[in-house]
């Protein structure tokens, strides 16, 4: 795994981490909604600097490797 590809795993993942955290509370979701724009566009940058954009597959199979949590597998 190429370290640019590595750097787009992670991003990733932190996205989701921090999508989790701002939706925990329905009630107080939208406060916090605005503080995604900034993980968003990291990922959104280290998936076109990985040339993985359209490139769906490749990248989960990345994902999974850095976070088998993340596999649906429950593991």
């Amino acid at each position: 795994m190429r370290n640019d590809e590595i750097d787009a795993a992670q991003a990733y993942v932190r996205l989701l981490e921090a999508t989790r955290a701002a939706l925990a509370d329905p009630d107080e979701a939208p406060l916090y909604l605005s503080l995604l724009a900034s993980p968003i566009a990291e990922a959104d940058g280290a998936l076109q600097r990985a040339g993985l954009c359209g490139n769906e597959a490749r990248f989960f199979d990345l994902v999974r490797t850095l976070q088998p949590s993340l596999s649906g597998s429950g593991r």
